[in-house]
């Protein structure tokens, strides 16, 4: 296959793996599975037994992360302690399943109630997402640090704190991290200084994903929004 040909099953991959990730999430929606008095890892549980009935999932290529209340604003790396979902919570959701060899990775927020800075927050993550993909789009040499920082002012324009050490990361063919290795120059986030439009190391296109962490502290927290970044 040529290299035009390849990039572009490459990329209809991608999307159709992030496609059957939002589906995953709409029927958790639809099911109401997002729900008080179930634990966090308990509805991960749920959650891992329906990707696999309902389109065949296996794998996924990062832990699945089911955070709720306060637990809302530890970023992905941190482990805090299993938390019940409560009445009036705000949730937040993160998978990386694995679609036959590629890899989806997609974060949405839900709020139990109409309490209005809950809300204010979810709102605003997918207006600071496009925020980043428009400054992405229009910036052929941007590198990671340069969107990191953009997406950091953004959050606090719209009154929130950023709740992470990056904001997004290479994605592709699982399992990507072997294909890239260890190093900065794979996330958005500060010290990445090569443009995002390159090559990785296999020579191929890379592929981002754009992540919003935004963190209310003083009222205790935050929410989350991932999807890719460079593909329609």
């Amino acid at each position: 296959m040529n290299p035009v040909a390849d990039e572009r099953v490459r990329a209809r991959r991608l999307l159709d793996a992030q496609g059957r990730a939002e589906q995953l999430f709409d029927e958790i929606e639809r099911r109401a599975m997002i729900r008080p008095g179930v634990g966090e890892r308990e509805l991960s549980d749920e959650i891992q037994e329906l990707a696999a009935d309902m389109l065949g999932v296996t794998q996924h290529w990062h832990r699945r992360i089911v955070r709720a209340g306060e637990n809302t604003l530890q970023p992905f790396s941190e482990r805090p302690p299993d938390r019940v979902i409560a009445d009036g919570d705000i949730v937040f959701l993160g998978l990386g399943p694995v679609f036959a060899e590629w890899e989806a990775d997609f974060g949405r927020t839900f709020v139990l109630s109409d309490d209005p800075h809950k809300t204010a927050l979810r709102d605003a993550l997918p207006r600071v997402w496009e925020a980043g993909r428009e400054y992405f789009a229009h910036r052929p040499d941007v590198t990671g640090a340069e969107l990191f920082d953009f997406v950091v002012g953004v959050t606090h324009a719209e009154g929130f704190q950023f709740g992470s050490s990056i904001a997004g990361h290479l994605v592709g063919e699982f399992p990507h991290r072997k294909i890239a290795g260890p190093g900065v120059q794979w996330y958005i986030m500060p010290g990445s200084d090569k443009p995002m439009r390159r090559a990785d190391p296999r020579g191929r296109r890379c592929h981002w994903i754009l992540e919003v962490h935004l963190v209310d502290p003083a009222r205790g927290f935050g929410g989350f929004h991932e999807q890719l970044l460079d593909l329609p």
